[in-house]
């Protein structure tokens, strides 16, 4: 199979800033010759060496691509591999041949100079990701066991070291504050614009802006496995893959050359034998239909469109680790997603209360029983009540009877209904109302006699109902998959709209509901968070990890929500259509400009120079294009 490097041909050229300073300024001297030759009254000998000059110097970079690197894939494979280069060098130096050596000059300058131009373009669209790589730390400042500070680079820290951070300096490593405070910008990890409150025992991460106070972190992570490094290897990977369609036309690329070479060359016979024209200019018709043929535009249909998306995404908050996953995007028919800190919250929270006037006076017994206790629904009782005040108080905690407390002669408990034999129809009528919602109950008693109930769930985000109703509208199917129970997941389920809901689910049962889904549609998606939806994630179609999930989630993903919105998903799954639109818009209108361009050579009212504006112009055009996708989408009706 051919093989050739499209990160050096395709329009896209060595990156280092000294060869494009080099290529640059040989053309700018290629182009002076081109001026000199123009000026009337020297000789054609004179004229023809300063054309010859201006291809030589001008197309250097597009003569060795086209002809130097054929050589090498055809020696590599065993085969002829031609790339869309040798087109155009043939074009040059054939004009060459026969004596049209302004025209030659023309077509270098045209050619070269529109490249040097989508260069720039392309670039352009790569810009959001590879600025990534700016915000790397480089060094840190490590305490030693005396006190004192040793500036080292950060890929010397292991685990355990102390790090001084001073005021507004960059954090250097992922770790854990062990003395100070801080207020700590993290929109770079996050995407949350306000600055996040520090202090001793919270995380802090590479990358991320200290404000103006200074702390001692302990590191906890080895400079490649920070959570900047994940981000800057999911765009890396990102990156180097490209869309389904990029890879087919790189694929076809030889190909197309090879068949464009077949009808040139069939063309050429065909003018010779039949047409009335002198070998001159059917040498010349020649040249301009391998012009016309030239697949340049078509190349550059989808690269740099999907590096565009891809980029758009970042700054959006989404880390897509393939340019082909955006076409999966586009094409789901099905989205799954698990329930706990995916649709909701991930922690439980005071949804209700049914005190009597006796229970209001004794909630600080009750709230002050629950500090005692390391349970979700405790601390989201205690989060509630935070400005009780606190009673030191001896607390026992009985299998399947919840807490017990004596205070002031009185007994004082606090569980689930099911620890209750006698309650008042009030409170039973209540739990049975608030348990078909899905919330979980619990009793507050004193001497046995419950005096009061709360209601507790984990609430929808914000944006849940909005998102799913998103992909409603746009007829994907919404699924939800959860390992609670089958009411809770039924009332979560009917809350946010969602077409079908699979309860009492487990991690390995996950995988094959969506391995059932993948039966029925053609391409599934799976959202989650969670070490138990690694399974599904990797079972799906496309995974999808939120961004506050756990590593194993992350790793397994195709996609990842860095903002941990669901609201990113309709931004994503927009930009996805609109970038396979693009492609194709691309795709349609390179096959017509080629289209027309042979139908004018055959017509003979093209030339050299009319062929190579348009080749180039449209391949600009469609560069242009794609570049649309930088611009971030601003209402949910765009796409």
């Amino acid at each position: 199979m051919c093989s050739h490097d499209h990160n050096s041909h395709t329009h896209q050229h060595p990156d280092h800033g000294h060869t494009v300073a080099s290529a640059i300024f040989a053309y700018v001297i290629g182009l002076l010759a081109f001026l000199l030759g123009l000026i009337p009254g020297q000789a054609s000998l004179l004229v023809n060496v300063l054309y010859s000059l201006t291809v030589i110097l001008s197309g250097y970079h597009v003569l060795s691509e086209g002809l130097l690197e054929t050589w090498q894939a055809s020696y590599k494979s065993r085969r002829f591999c031609p790339n869309t280069h040798l087109l155009m060098g043939l074009a040059a130096l054939g004009a060459m041949a026969i004596g049209q050596f302004q025209e030659a000059a023309l077509l270098i300058l045209i050619f070269a100079g529109a490249h040097f131009l989508e260069d720039y373009a392309e670039a352009k669209s790569k810009k959001e990701m590879t600025s990534l790589l700016a915000m790397q730390p480089k060094e840190a400042r490590l305490l030693a066991e005396d006190g004192t500070v040793n500036i080292v680079p950060v890929q010397d820290l292991v685990v355990g070291d102390r790090v001084q951070v001073l005021n507004g300096a960059q954090i250097p490593i992922d770790g854990q504050i062990v003395s100070g405070q801080a207020v700590i910008n993290e929109a770079m990890i996050n995407g949350e614009s306000m600055p996040q409150e520090k202090s001793v025992g919270d995380r802090v991460y590479a990358a991320t802006l200290n404000g103006n106070s200074s702390f001692v972190m302990r590191v906890t992570s080895l400079a490649d496995e920070t959570t900047f490094a994940k981000i800057l290897g999911l765009v890396k990977e990102a990156q180097a893959k490209q869309s389904p369609v990029a890879s087919q036309i790189q694929l076809l690329e030889p190909v197309y050359v090879k068949g464009a070479l077949l009808f040139t060359a069939l063309y050429a016979l065909v003018m010779a034998l039949w047409a009335s024209l002198s070998l001159h200019e059917v040498a010349y018709r020649t040249l301009v239909m391998l012009i016309a043929l030239s697949p340049c535009a078509l190349a550059a249909s989808a690269i740099p469109a999907t590096l565009s998306a891809l980029s758009n995404l970042a700054k959006q908050g989404v880390l897509v680790k393939a340019g082909s996953h955006l076409h999966q995007v586009s094409e789901l028919s099905a989205i799954a997603f698990d329930k706990t800190g995916t649709l909701t919250q991930g922690r439980p929270q005071v949804t209700d209360t049914l005190l009597s006037a006796e229970a209001e006076q004794l909630l600080a017994v009750w709230v002050s029983m629950e500090r005692q206790a390391n349970h979700p629904l405790a601390q989201a009782i205690v989060a509630h009540y935070a400005s009780l005040p606190v009673l030191d108080l001896e607390v026992s905690n009985q299998m399947g009877q919840g807490l017990y407390a004596d205070y002031q002669g009185h007994s004082y408990q606090l569980a689930k209904p099911t620890a209750f034999e006698a309650v008042a129809p009030d409170y039973e009528r209540q739990r049975l109302e608030w348990e078909s919602q899905g919330k979980t109950v619990v009793y507050l008693a004193q001497n046995q006699e419950v005096l009061g109930a709360m209601a507790l769930m984990d609430m929808a985000k914000d944006d849940a109902r909005q998102t799913l109703d998103y992909f409603k509208q746009v007829g994907v199917k919404t699924v939800m998959l959860t390992g609670d129970a089958e009411l809770t997941g039924q009332a979560i389920g009917q809350q946010l709209g969602i077409q079908s809901v699979q309860a009492q689910v487990m991690p390995d049962q996950k995988a094959e509901e969506i391995r059932k889904l993948m039966g029925k549609h053609q391409m599934v998606a799976m959202v989650g968070d969670g070490i138990n939806d690694a399974p599904a994630l990797a079972s799906a179609s496309l995974g999808i990890a939120m961004g506050q999930g756990t590593d194993v989630a992350m790793e397994t993903a195709d996609v990842i929500l860095v903002r941990d919105q669901l609201q990113s998903l309709s931004y994503l799954h927009r930009l996805a259509k609109k970038h396979d639109r693009i492609i194709w818009q691309n795709i349609g209108f390179s096959m017509l400009v080629v289209l027309a361009l042979v139908i004018m050579n055959v017509g003979q009212i093209s030339n050299i120079a009319l062929s190579v504006v348009g080749h180039e112009g449209s391949t600009l055009l469609v560069i242009l294009n794609g570049l649309r996708l930088l611009v971030p989408l601003s209402s949910r009706g765009e796409s």
